[in-house]
């Protein structure tokens, strides 16, 4: 295989790689470290034996995934306060036309599903992320992982159930979360606790994730008195000159705000009848640093 056409042939399907691998992993270092090892072995693969560069570039993509988190699964890393998936760029209006299937790609890709798909197998979180976000046929999963399709049905469906039960209930509607992500972020900004309590559902959650290494709640925070109260103090104490910038991230707006021309903070909310129900805080600068430019 020469340079040129090898390195053709993984660009058309290097997003598609990158979304695999984020969501097996929610980390985007380590999904792009997993997309720079499947572009190694494509380039060295014998190209004859290639017959669908699609399907082999995603088999050696989702096997590297799997190996990828059962290593982070066997570190066993403690991590102070509650954890959140890197923040990931997405922008769905280029690849998928069709609004159900942005629809689809954006719930897959959710920060809500993203934290429950920490709690599944390897295997699970492969079945459920090539089966759900992809639409892959059972028979190809079940060849693309060897095992029996039984065996890749029954997954799916504990994958399902498990993530159907643990998620929280939100609101995809692209417009909808927009317009109320606005008038958060207006409210926040200015520190109206009136205008937070009206938009934040009674048992709101907040969770911040800091990795100790920010300021954040340690816990995550629960109804919508200790959540607004929680946001007024933080305005009021916010240092001068930040800058905010609207970026979709994990398939829906989120604010980033720079200090100093670096990422400090990123909030991205879910919505659930007109009102918040869960508000994400990303304060881990490790987190943030592939946000700079943007």
């Amino acid at each position: 295989m020469t340079a040129q056409p090898a390195t053709d042939d993984f660009e058309e399907h290097r997003p598609l790689l990158m979304g695999v691998a984020y969501r097996m992993l929610g980390r985007v270092a380590d999904a792009e470290d997993v997309v720079q090892e499947a572009w190694l072995r494509w380039y060295h693969a014998d190209r004859e034996e290639v017959r669908e560069p699609r399907a082999y570039l995603v088999r050696v993509t989702t096997r590297l995934a799997i190996d990828r988190l059962r290593q982070v699964q066997r570190r066993g890393e403690t991590y102070i306060g509650p954890w959140l998936p890197e923040p990931y760029l997405t922008e769905f209006a280029g690849t998928a036309p069709d609004s159900a299937d942005r629809a689809v790609l954006a719930d897959t890709v959710s920060l809500a599903v993203l934290v429950v798909l920490e709690s599944l197998s390897p295997l699970e979180r492969a079945v459920f992320v090539l089966r759900e976000a992809f639409g892959h046929p059972y028979a190809e999963i079940a060849a693309l992982l060897e095992r029996t399709e039984p065996a890749v049905r029954q997954l799916a469906g504990r994958a399902r159930r498990h993530v159907t039960e643990r998620r929280p209930r939100y609101d995809v509607d692209p417009v909808r979360r927009r317009e109320v992500t606005e008038r958060f972020l207006a409210a926040a900004g200015e520190g109206d606790l009136e205008g937070l309590m009206s938009l934040l559902a009674p048992d709101v959650r907040l969770v911040g994730d800091s990795g100790g290494k920010a300021k954040a709640p340690v816990r995550v925070l629960h109804t919508a008195d200790k959540v607004g109260r929680f946001l007024v103090g933080a305005a009021r104490t916010a240092p001068a000159g930040r800058v905010h910038r609207v970026l979709e991230t994990n398939g829906g707006p989120a604010l980033l705000v720079l200090t100093g021309g670096r990422p400090d903070a990123l909030f991205q909310v879910d919505i659930a009848d007109g009102r918040i129900t869960s508000i994400y805080i990303m304060r881990n600068p490790d987190k943030l640093r592939h946000l700079t430019g943007h």
